[in-house]
């Protein structure tokens, strides 16, 4: 029996079987008995609305897909680790992180009450669960420092392409002495395998937090950067609490392995003009042996630098009063340099381009009707005031400048398509922390082209480029890549033009890249230009590292009315909007030179080396014969230097080693007799005497073909894959 006082008393004898709906019925309609009689009305009303009570039927429900394309109902809130216990420990226990919806969370995190989400549970076999797990080993540096010097400001502390770094305001000098200190605090967090709690705090509060804390970049970083945030998160690890977006690991213990790398200089937020932080990097892998082999990997990468190499090579260089991130060509690097352009010019002319050259410098109205300025005004130089009315750029963008040239005279459909083709340089204003080589500078040289063609002619002039990029990049041994295509975000509002075009260009530059069966083609939203989508070459170099370097830009925006207003006269004797393709195949000259020294570890093909061959005497006595071979090789047209120093012919050999000479021709006595040189190749090695034509027609066919006799094969090290950033 259940008793309601003394006026109710309900029959619940049969509970158990009693539908819910009907005993909250039953209660209601007896106690209405009890204290009084009730109109039809209100009983009617009365019915309906417990009728609307939530039934097995209606209840709200959780629909979660998972990868294998199973469905999971869930009827009160559950988070990511509640579905994996419910799949099986086993899987709750391996979980790190999970995906949902396509973003990465963190293991515990709430999912909706209804609806339907796609989920992924992440493990250690998932690249994502390496980021999330390296950006809590960055939590765990930053606590360990702040453990081991005193007065420590933190900045940010985001993952790498390789691992992690966090930014550091502190008294002490940090050096690589320091790293063990350091590393060993860290092994003792991790043994202690403390959780990751999320806080989330409103504004307020959030402020309030970090100013206890006495973190003052963190309180300038959510006054400023983070303005428009009602809300923030932090995570807290024992007494360490830093503000941060997440997500990361369940606990401290998941960390495998780890190794701090480097310690370098940085400004807060980029900025010279603010006060120079730390940056220390590290990296992190769930196994002791994925981490020595990244190492291994880290030296060979050092040993392929492309600045050390530059430099001993005598390729390239750099000067502070000339200023930063602008390159310097020395003779050698200059021969490359120039080898790759005629490679390009040669293509250019049997592809039906025609070559233009245009200023370094233009007027900023240009560049306004095209969109770069303002879109990119923060990586550009400053504008040159010459008076109130007249102020010029140095030039950002080769395509204006063509776009101009393609319409200083009325144009025909007759004419098209009309391929421009020019060896510009260009000028970004990029941060002096983001300064590196050749492969990140300010002033460069793009080997780029732009085609005016009608809407009917874009499939195959896409085509045509792609091909040619293709043909660059087999010429150099680089076959492993893959193609982005690069897709406007409809979130965002740094892109022109109307849905209507982008979707028109996005379709075309799918189509064909499909037709073409490029590798990896797969959308990415945010990658596009501004103007139109593209297809960038990602190439892998030997190490596994991803590059950026050739691209095929679809543009219906720059000759639109609103920009340019390009025309053509067509058939019909009507006026027309032709379509423009930008497209460079190597990209920048100083970024891909750069690129091949550290693919190639400096040791170039034989067309491509600025020193094909050496000619190396055995002694004094063979000068004279040596002079006579070195001479048949340049009218032969090789590249050829000579070495006929009063040294032993060992100390010869292994210096031309180190310069990673192609070929060594070595001269002595009996070979002046036989008019033979002992030939030494790079890769094969001693290869005996030969006479002196059939050795000089061997090199002259291998630098015809423009071949690549040897390319380290990529290895599939995940270094080419981008880190999450994790910070706010």
């Amino acid at each position: 029996m259940v008793d309601y006082g003394s006026a109710v008393t309900v029959s619940c004898t049969r509970v158990a079987n009693f539908p819910l709906l009907e005993l909250l019925a039953a209660v209601y309609f007896a106690s209405f008995h009890a204290f009084g009689a009730v109109s039809s009305s209100s009983l009617a009303s009365t019915r309906t609305s417990l009728h609307a009570l939530p039934t097995k039927d209606n209840v709200s429900m959780l629909r979660v897909k998972l990868p294998d394309g199973s469905i999971k109902e869930y009827s009160d809130r559950v988070r990511a680790i509640d579905v994996a216990q419910s799949i099986g420990a086993g899987l709750a226990k391996a979980t790190l992180a999970a995906e949902v919806d396509g973003k990465v969370v963190g293991a515990a995190t709430s999912l909706p009450a209804d609806g339907e989400v796609s989920l992924r549970l992440l493990t250690r076999k998932d690249r994502a669960a390496l980021d999330v797990m390296r950006h809590s080993c960055a939590h765990l540096m930053a606590r360990a420092v702040m453990r081991v010097f005193p007065g420590v400001q933190l900045a940010f502390g985001p993952t790498t392409d390789n691992g992690f770094y966090y930014d550091f305001d502190l008294p002490h000098q940090l050096t690589e002495e320091d790293f063990p200190r350091i590393e060993a605090e860290m092994s003792r967090l991790i043994k202690l395998d403390e959780p990751f709690e999320r806080i989330e705090e409103p504004r307020d509060k959030a402020i309030a937090v970090c100013k206890d804390l006495q973190q003052w970049l963190k309180v300038e970083h959510i006054e400023t950067g983070l303005a428009d945030h009602p809300s923030l998160s932090f995570y807290r690890q024992g007494e360490f609490i830093d503000l941060c977006r997440g997500p990361h690991i369940p606990s401290a213990g998941v960390v495998g392995a780890f190794k701090l790398l480097s310690v370098a200089g940085a400004y807060w937020k980029g900025d010279a003009l603010r006060q120079q932080l730390q940056r220390l990097y590290g990296t992190a892998f769930f196994s002791k042996e994925e981490l020595e082999e990244h190492l291994k990997l880290i030296e060979e990468a050092k040993r392929r630098d492309h600045r050390v190499l530059g430099k001993q090579l005598e390729l390239f260089t750099t000067s502070p009063i000339v200023g930063a991130g602008l390159i310097l060509w020395l003779p050698k690097g200059a021969i490359i340099r120039g080898l790759l352009e005629n490679f390009v010019r040669e293509q250019l002319t049997r592809r039906g381009y025609q070559a233009v050259y245009t200023p370094n410098i233009g007027k900023i109205d240009l560049y306004k009707i095209s969109g770069h300025y303002p879109y990119y005004a923060d990586s550009q130089f400053k504008p040159i005031i010459m008076s109130e009315d007249e102020q010029y750029l140095l030039k950002p963008m080769n395509c204006p400048h063509h776009v101009m040239i393609y319409k200083s005279k009325p144009r025909s459909y007759r004419d098209l398509p009309v391929r421009l083709a020019e060896f510009g340089t260009v000028y970004r204003y990029e941060q002096s922390g983001e300064l590196g080589g050749m492969t990140r500078v300010r002033g460069f040289t793009q080997d780029d082209a732009h085609i005016f063609c009608t809407a009917d002619q874009v499939a195959d002039e896409i085509r045509g480029c792609i091909d040619f990029v293709q043909s660059v990049l087999g010429s150099l041994g680089m076959s492993n890549y893959r193609a982005r295509l690069g897709f406007r975000d409809q979130t965002s509002d740094k892109y022109v033009g109307s849905p209507e075009q982008w979707k028109k260009a996005e379709a075309a530059i799918e189509q064909v890249a499909g037709e073409m069966g490029l590798p990896g083609c797969v959308p990415e939203l945010g990658e596009a230009a501004f103007y139109g989508p593209k297809i960038d070459f990602i190439v892998s170099d030997c190490l596994g590292r991803e590059w950026q370097l050739g691209t095929v830009q679809l543009d219906y925006n720059l000759p639109s009315a609103e920009r340019f207003a390009l025309e053509y006269t067509g058939a019909d004797n009507q006026t027309h909007r032709p379509v423009m393709i930008h497209r460079a195949p190597l990209g920048s000259l100083e970024r891909f030179v750069g690129v091949l020294i550290e693919h190639f570890a400096g040791a170039f093909p034989l067309w491509l080396a600025p020193e094909q061959v050496r000619v190396l005497t055995v002694s004094e006595k063979s000068e004279a014969y040596g002079k006579e071979v070195e001479q048949k090789l340049r009218d032969a047209g090789l590249r050829v230097s000579f070495d006929y120093r009063a040294e032993k012919l060992g100390a010869k050999v292994r210096d031309a080693q180190l310069e990673l000479i192609p070929y060594m021709f070595v001269v002595g006595p009996k070979d002046a007799e036989a008019h033979t040189v002992s030939v030494r190749d790079r890769i094969e090695g001693d290869l005996g005497a030969r006479p002196i034509g059939a050795a000089i027609d061997r090199l002259k066919q291998e630098g015809a073909d423009t071949r690549v006799r040897q390319v380290a094969q990529p290895k599939n090290t995940g270094l080419a894959v981008k880190g999450g950033a994790h910070e706010y």
